[in-house]
């Protein structure tokens, strides 16, 4: 019993739930939610929202809202392809997968600076440098669309793990191999957040940044880290996002922050932090995908999936803020 009970008390049940009762509304109606290639367009779709929403679980941890990852992935990979085109590179993914990291790291930093060193809202700090960032890439780069990005970056986002055919209507589906790496990032950063000293030092912070450093954490040093890592996974996202697409759209990712945020924050992430599991932000996702890419199963028009999008978001916030106020109150009563 007191496992049940410590079942029905998680948050990643509930998500469970309701993705699984969206799961069967949609294969009653359509017939094709379980189908081979569904589950394998959905696996591809949640790739790059995937590996963005591991950034934002870690920094939502620490008590921080970064709002600027959509914009620094879009200058990151803008300036990288950007680069190689002009040079006529022809070599391998290597260097564009080094460049993005690098350059990822370096504006993850700028985040990281202003975070842990200046005392105003994290919300406010990168509000400024998505706007930043966003500059930089129109006004001092110029940028425009690339249609032609190098030839490595190509083949990585065509590159399958394997291929599926529905046998009643012909449709073909892959599985990317960019899929592997979301598969990587979530296991790194789950070692990472349940077993590291790093890892208990972002829910220390997040939990109470003054009792954290009274304990001995660094809390400078790990906010600036936590940025930069930030910074790398968003950049990573936009590379895959761009070699998937076969070209470098610098507005593409612009936007997609408050969605990411949502699921993860719908998956049991508190956005006040402290709390939250890496499960859960994958399951939030995972729901807001299907929300996106298999409602049109069903016929619900584009206009009404933005509705019911709006009301996971209204729904992720509004669970979010009654689980912090049952907390308060059963700290105010042990008090």
């Amino acid at each position: 019993m007191s496992a049940i009970q410590k079942l029905v008390r998680q948050n990643e049940f509930y998500i469970l739930l309701v993705i699984a009762a969206l799961a069967v509304v949609i294969q009653v109606r359509s017939g094709q939610f379980f189908t081979a290639n569904n589950l394998v367009d959905l696996a591809g779709a949640m790739v790059v929202p995937g590996i963005f929403a591991v950034g934002t679980f870690m920094v939502l941890v620490s008590g921080g809202i970064d709002v600027s990852f959509p914009a620094l992935a879009s200058l990151a990979v803008y300036a990288t392809t950007r680069t190689l085109v002009d040079a006529g590179w022809q070599g391998g993914l290597w260097l564009p997968l080094l460049l993005v990291i690098v350059i990822s790291a370096v504006l993850g930093a700028f985040n990281g600076v202003f975070t842990a060193w200046i005392a105003v809202p994290v919300l406010i700090i990168t509000l400024g440098t998505s706007n930043v960032f966003s500059g930089i890439m129109q006004g001092a780069l110029s940028s425009v669309q690339i249609p032609n990005i190098p030839p490595a970056m190509a083949a990585f986002g065509r590159a399958s793990l394997f291929v599926t055919t529905n046998p009643q209507t012909g449709h073909t589906s892959r599985l990317p191999l960019t899929f592997l790496l979301l598969v990587i990032v979530v296991a790194l950063a789950f070692v990472v957040m349940r077993y590291t000293t790093f890892g208990r030092s972002i829910y220390a912070i997040g939990g109470d940044e003054s009792s954290a450093a009274r304990a001995g954490v660094n809390v400078r040093r790990t906010k600036f880290l936590l940025y930069i890592i930030a910074g790398v996974l968003a950049g990573l996202a936009g590379l895959v996002r761009t070699s998937m697409m076969g070209q470098m759209h610098p507005t593409n990712l612009l936007g997609l922050e408050l969605m990411v945020i949502a699921a993860v924050v719908l998956g049991g992430t508190a956005i006040t932090g402290g709390r939250g599991t890496l499960t859960g932000a994958m399951l939030g996702t995972l729901l807001i995908v299907i929300v996106q890419n298999s409602m049109i199963l069903i016929g619900i028009p584009t206009i009404w999936q933005s509705v019911a999008l709006g009301v996971l978001i209204i729904v992720g916030t509004g669970i979010s803020a009654v689980q912090i106020t049952k907390t308060r109150r059963r700290q105010g009563a042990m008090t």
